[in-house]
């Protein structure tokens, strides 16, 4: 088998795994592996390089939200962060930005929807379908499009007589 860099006879064989199924094979003489080898050593240096500079961004990003503290009950987000408790109800002001990312990780979502009692059972969805068909109507309306509101009008009404 040849090298696939030069036309000299291959002596070295990498395998490496590029994918979970595919894989590449390349064949070198002894210089060629050489010279790829000490390649993916100074690619392996640039990653790492880049990922000294974005940890260290990333601690900069995390020393100035803790450096953010509430006056009212003087918690900092870094005892937040450890005890995963607010102190006050101005906190959610204080920390707004830094919460966010928790609150949807945690949640899935920033705006919180509510909960509908079970009494309700099936007319929850048509009530909130009501409420989203209203407020669309409201939108049409302003911008004058008076048959897509007609339109809008009797679904609702629709809906309320179910």
């Amino acid at each position: 088998m040849k090298c696939h860099k030069c036309s000299k006879v291959a002596t070295m064989h990498i395998t490496e795994i590029v994918c979970k199924d595919s894989v590449q094979e390349c064949h070198f003489c002894e210089e060629c592996a050489q010279k790829y080898l000490q390649e993916e050593v100074l690619e392996k240096e640039i990653i790492e390089v880049d990922l000294e500079s974005s940890v260290t961004k990333m601690v900069e990003n995390l020393a100035g939200a803790t450096a953010v503290v509430c006056e009212s009950c003087s918690l900092q987000f870094s005892d937040f962060r450890n005890s995963g408790r607010l102190g006050c109800p101005h906190d959610y002001t204080v920390f707004h930005d830094e919460l966010l990312p928790y609150l949807e990780n945690i949640h899935g979502e920033t705006k919180h929807c509510g909960k509908f009692p079970t009494r309700y059972g099936a007319n929850k969805n048509i009530q909130k379908e009501i409420d989203i068909l209203r407020k669309k109507l409201q939108t049409v309306i302003q911008k004058e499009k008076y048959e897509e509101a007609a339109d809008i009008r009797d679904k609702i009404r629709l809906l309320e007589n179910q």
